[in-house]
């Protein structure tokens, strides 16, 4: 070995010899970048030559330094690693070829006959979702796929709409769509969802439904989750029984859109999501309640050990409130850690470690290795780490140490460190955030102070109560304090959300961008000592490089009918001029969110600057030192070829949601059918002449539906 690698292998062993770092969470880490590697290479080839690359590592390792002491530390991390990183990659690639479903190829209406599996009540949206299990028409193969029922359908009302859930069998006309794939680069990609949920096609109702066979009695965790929310729901009214029903049974389909959104832009929508928050407080409550109700009973107390017990008492219920909310993966996942902290409590153990929250990570990524590309994976963990990296940190336990003094300073502590921990988890989480939702509340960490508290230990404990009292007919009163302490929470949302400035808008980061955040933050988490500074150096690069992302000129939707452009309004603020003034409200949000937009949209033909007729607009934009012309189609109604081709030629952008014929020929770009179908959605930058694809994050991967040019 040449002085230069042996020099870089001495400082590697040095470093890994006094960094006292805990193993586990790091090979947790490669672990999911396994994962990660196979969603971002492209083809089967790739995955191949990745995991071989791992195991040649771990190989070579071995060879190199078979029983030389002096390398053990590197050579056990490389071999731990490499092989750890092939095996993301291997699980994740057996995730998707067992559980993925084929999606249809075209949209369709067809009659369904079919074995309901799953229903979801939506009274927000005056639908039912219904997932069936059918036989394709054609070939007789079965596959899964999601219908919406409007409320008003024939044959839901009165007894036959009770028959209609699990086990019943139906038939109706529905209208079905392939999964979508993203709109616009960085949007939501439905399409990998379903593939992974195994939908095959997505779509509604068309006309009534008949119900061939109802339902058998219900009796299982559907049919009482639903009996609960119902009955929470009756007990207390408007927006606040909707959030209660989410609290008691996990179900979220009767909250308002307008309180999801002041909650999303308040920091709290965690709360409307049953995971680590509501799952450690039961958990907790029952452990607590368990311990000190058996130290009252002396034949026991003698006997048996009773962090045991309780222990054994919380994790029934930890288990129960998991089944009785959907047993959906942040829940399971919550639950699996809540687990290890009752192991640790039994066996008297540090129950908040990073070595829980790696053995909980790989729990949920051995079941279900695709939840690390969703927010709610990254999330959920990304602030576990946060506050157990806080707590353990020196400054924090020195702060938090007994001592002395009066219990006003105490709580005083407490409550200081209670927004130090709210303030870091929303740092922790703003990156993340931002690169999913594009969009993050800036005022979260305050809110969350007060929300938090009201939730934990007031408003759940409020609601077993009144559940509780309402066996014996008594839950009058502790419901009217669960009204009030709801209608606080949604109150302060709201407050919150309203605010200026409460609200911030992010273009799209890039994948570099996002991973510089999470290995800086990874770095200052997971490693102990002055060396996790080191985490600040990404990070900081991370934060330019967002503060730098451009913002697109022109958003094209992936079949060309939704296009909008960004201009200076005339008080320098940014708008967004709409082609089409859409009725979805998925498509205009879309728009306004990788715009970074937070003003409605702007009809096109309405934009003085551009000149419309029935069949084109076009609009002229200075961006980069020059003139661009659009040229963009309204409909599809025929064009005198001759007329078309010379404004084409007169055109350095045409947009069309149609196939254009070969003369038409613009000056950049022709973004027709013919090459929506190859890309999909276009995220375009003027200044830099630089074009973002759909297509370029997707690959060979099952889901994607994009033509080969």
């Amino acid at each position: 070995m040449s002085s230069t690698p042996r020099r870089i292998a001495d400082f590697a062993e040095r470093f890994l010899a006094d960094a006292g770092f805990d193993r586990a969470p790091w090979l947790a880490v490669v672990f999911a970048g396994g994962i990660l590697t196979w969603f971002a290479l492209a083809s089967p080839w790739q995955w191949m030559g990745a995991m071989g690359c791992g195991v040649l590592i771990a190989l070579g390792a071995l060879a190199a330094w078979r029983g030389d002491d002096d390398r053990g530390h590197l050579r056990s991390a490389l071999v731990a690693s490499s092989l750890v990183f092939a095996a993301g990659i291997a699980v994740i690639w057996l995730r998707s070829e067992t559980v993925g479903a084929e999606p249809i190829n075209r949209p369709v209406v067809e009659r369904v006959q079919g074995y309901v599996l799953e229903r979801e009540d939506q009274p927000s949206r005056d639908r039912i979702r219904l997932t069936l299990a059918v036989r394709d028409a054609e070939t007789g193969t079965a596959r899964k796929i999601r219908v919406n029922v409007p409320s008003d359908t024939p044959g839901l009302a009165g007894e036959d709409g009770d028959g209609l859930t699990e086990g019943a069998v139906v038939r109706a006309r529905v209208r079905l769509m392939p999964p979508a794939s993203p709109m616009l680069p960085g949007a939501y990609d439905f399409a990998r969802a379903a593939w992974f949920k195994g939908l095959a096609a997505t779509g509604s109702v068309v006309g009534g439904i008949d119900i061939i066979e109802a339902a058998p009695p219900a009796t299982g965790i559907a049919a009482i989750q639903r009996g609960l929310s119902a009955h929470v729901r009756e007990r207390v009214s408007g927006s606040a029984g909707t959030i209660a029903a989410a609290f008691a049974s996990g179900d979220r389909g009767a909250i308002a859109e307008a309180d999801e959104d002041a909650m999303r832009d308040a920091g709290l929508t965690h709360l409307l999501s049953i995971s680590g928050l509501h799952v450690s407080a039961v958990i907790a409550a029952a452990y607590l309640l368990a311990l000190k109700l058996l130290a009252l009973v002396p034949p026991i107390a003698l006997r048996i050990r009773l962090p045991v017990a309780a222990a054994a008492v919380g994790a029934l219920a930890g288990i129960g409130y998991t089944l009785l909310t959907g047993a959906e993966v942040p829940t399971v996942r919550s639950c699996a850690a809540a687990m290890l902290v009752l192991i640790a409590l039994a066996m008297g153990r540090d129950a908040l470690s990073l070595r829980m929250v790696a053995t909980a990570a790989a729990f949920v990524m051995l079941l279900w290795p695709e939840s690390v590309v969703g927010p709610s994976f990254q999330m959920s963990f990304s602030a576990v780490l946060a506050i157990v990296a806080l707590h353990s940190s020196s400054p924090a336990k020195a702060f938090l140490a007994p001592r002395e003094e009066p219990w006003v300073k105490q709580m005083g502590r407490r409550v200081t460190m209670l927004f130090v921990t709210g303030l870091v988890i929303e740092i922790a989480l703003m990156p993340i955030v931002l690169f999913h939702f594009h969009r993050a509340g800036l005022y979260g960490a305050f809110a969350n102070v007060i929300a938090i508290p009201l939730v934990t230990f007031v408003s759940m404990p409020l609601i077993a109560l009144a559940l509780f009292l309402d066996t014996v007919d008594a839950g009058a009163p502790a419901w009217w304090l669960v009204q009030h302490s709801l209608d606080a929470l949604l109150g302060l949302a709201h407050m919150t959300a309203s605010q200026p400035g409460a609200v911030k808008l992010m273009p799209q980061m890039d994948r570099l961008t996002i991973g510089l955040f999470v290995i800086g933050a990874l770095w200052l988490a997971l490693w102990n000592g002055s060396a996790r500074l080191w985490g600040l150096v990404p990070a900081a690069v991370a934060s330019v490089m967002l503060i730098g992302t451009p913002i697109p000129d022109i958003l094209v939707g992936r079949e060309g009918r939704h296009v909008g452009i960004t201009i200076e309004g005339p008080r320098g603020e940014r708008q967004l001029l709409s082609l089409r003034d859409s009725r979805s409200s998925y498509s205009r949000d879309n728009l306004l969110e990788l715009a970074s937009v937070t003003s409605d949209p702007i009809a096109l033909p309405d934009w003085p600057g551009a000149e419309c007729s029935d069949q084109f607009c076009v609009i002229t934009i200075a961006r980069g030192g020059r003139d661009w012309s659009l040229l963009m189609a309204r409909n599809r109604d025929l064009v005198e070829e001759r007329a078309l081709a010379a404004a084409c030629e007169r055109s350095d952008i045409v947009i069309a949601d149609r196939f254009l014929p070969r003369s038409c020929k613009p000056r950049w770009l022709k973004a027709d059918r013919r090459l929506l179908v190859q890309t999909g959605g276009l995220a375009i930058d003027l200044k830099n002449e630089r074009i973002a694809t759909v297509a370029e994050g997707q690959g060979e991967h099952g889901w994607w539906r994009g033509e080969q040019p």
